[in-house]
């Protein structure tokens, strides 16, 4: 009854009802298609508001393109922040949550469990062959990292060893914007208006960036070397058994621009963690759930973490929701001691939620998202290097699976950065988003270190099309010739 109401309601934008031609995957419609024309007496001004918030309004958003209220079809080449994987408006989606929300639609986590969850919690457990033996579903990035890191020291707690609160992250990091994860992460354009507020318990390593870190004639084993004596120095120069947790992104999202790590590198890096006696936490929140290939990023790596955060391609931006997945080590010694975590939010396990991430699942799995992933990936690539690499101001193009990230320099000789005042990311993702280009791009700055360096993120969905790839990098590319000409011009560059 419920799920006929809704699909009856002519109170949403531009008339549209819900389920009313909205492509699935599979159908007749394709999802990279821009969405049908509608009647133009209905398209509102650029802003109903007044005031400072200048965002462009959205009305609605179907496959790869996002409708405005002026008019126009932006194309998503990023999925927000990687996060609408399968695109936008899949009805197969939309489905799910409206019969679990006509089911149940919320029960307090603390008293009672549902369904969803217990499925969603058996087939995470399953994705890792059983290495997560438990999950717990939050709602964002940041609060499956905070829960991260408070039950890296709780589970030393149980086992005896509650001196161990330090943990070591590393430079040029992102993990998150509430006050621990923001402490947690390198991020120093982010943390600089909290710094009176943070933690100070927590050890920065430098970065694995190949780019500017490795030394001259340096092979991938002996930059490997380096970066695990980095580590295993910051064991012993903190207390190796005050030391909780390692905290590191598989491939660096938001604050580098897609840097993935050196082959062998998280081998390395966990066997400093094992020798010391502290865990090994991935943040795959940005870079997981089959981001780069691969439904988990370790699965490259041939690690497998302790602890792991997962959010924004869990559930397609469908629902808000993350997890934190534990492992059997772990789970094991809280039954041992018959303890329980001590952590909770209002909205955690949150049957919709939960139902959002599983068909969004289901759906990745049943197309073989993951194989185009990889196949599209290497589409961008080839693309990207062959009509950027030659550019004077791009000094690296890396990533992995669907997620790419371009560097821009000053000088490519010496890899110097640009003057930050000039925000080149962000005067690129602003010429993209207008005509003619339309195009929704991520940026960010502080790859090179101290606030400086550029970068612009590509990440579209997991179902998008050969041609649609071409379209991305012909607009960004073009985007990137007018950007820096423009620079050149006003003696910028």
């Amino acid at each position: 009854m419920l799920l006929e109401l809704l699909r009856s309601s002519s109170d949403l934008p531009l008339g549209e009802k819900v389920g009313t031609s909205w492509p699935m995957l599979g159908s007749s419609i394709e999802p990279s298609a821009p969405i049908p024309e509608h009647d133009q007496s209905n398209i509102l001004p650029p802003t109903t508001e007044t005031g400072t918030d200048k965002r462009p309004l959205v009305l609605e958003a179907r496959g790869n393109h996002i409708r405005l209220a002026d008019g126009r079809d932006i194309l998503d080449a990023c999925g927000g922040a990687a996060v609408a994987c399968i695109g936008h408006g899949v009805e197969e989606v939309v489905d799910a949550m409206v019969a679990q929300a006509a089911k149940v639609s919320y029960v307090a986590w603390g008293f009672f469990d549902n369904p969803s969850r217990r499925e969603l919690s058996r087939w995470l457990s399953q994705s890792s062959g059983g290495h997560f033996t438990k999950s717990y579903v939050t709602c964002s990035g940041s609060e499956a990292i905070e829960g991260a890191m408070k039950l890296a020291h709780e589970y030393f707690v149980w086992k005896g060893e509650p001196q161990r609160i330090n943990y070591i992250s590393r430079a040029e990091s992102y993990h998150g914007i509430t006050l621990a994860a923001l402490s947690l992460g390198g991020h120093l354009i982010r943390r600089a208006p909290f710094e009176p507020l943070l933690v100070t318990n927590v050890h920065r390593i430098p970065a694995c960036n190949s780019y500017r870190q490795r030394l001259p004639g340096e092979i991938d084993e002996d930059f490997v070397l380096r970066k695990a004596a980095e580590l295993d120095k910051a064991f012993i120069e903190i207390g190796p058994d005050t030391v909780a947790a390692f905290v590191a992104e598989p491939v660096v999202g938001a604050a580098s621009g897609c840097i993935p790590s050196v082959p062998g590198y998280f081998k390395a890096i966990k066997a400093v963690c094992d020798k010391h006696g502290a865990l090994l936490v991935l943040d795959e929140v940005m870079c997981g759930m089959g981001r780069t290939g691969t439904l988990h990023a370790w699965e490259q790596e041939g690690v497998l973490p302790d602890i792991q955060a997962v959010g924004k391609g869990l559930a397609g931006g469908y629902q808000p929701v993350s997890a934190i997945l534990v492992s059997k080590k772990i789970v094991d010694m809280m039954e041992s001691k018959q303890a329980s975590f001590t952590h909770g939010h209002t909205y955690q396990d949150h049957p919709v939620g939960c139902a959002a991430a599983m068909k969004v699942q289901q759906i990745i799995q049943s197309n073989d998202l993951l194989a185009n992933v990889r196949t599209q990936g290497q589409y961008l690539e080839h693309l990207l290097r062959s009509k950027l690499r030659s550019h004077p101001n791009v000094g690296d193009i890396r990533g992995r699976g669907l997620f790419w990230g371009t560097e821009f320099v000053r000088d490519k000789e010496t890899k110097k950065p640009f003057d930050p005042k000039l925000q080149i990311s962000h005067r690129l993702h602003e010429r993209a988003l207008r005509p003619p280009y339309n195009m929704a791009l991520y940026y960010g700055q502080g790859c090179a270190g101290q606030s400086r360096g550029d970068h612009v993120m590509i990440m579209p969905a997991y179902n998008v099309t050969r041609d649609v790839i071409e379209t991305i990098v012909d607009k960004f590319t073009a985007v990137v010739h007018e950007v820096f000409d423009g620079l050149a011009t006003q003696g910028l560059s």
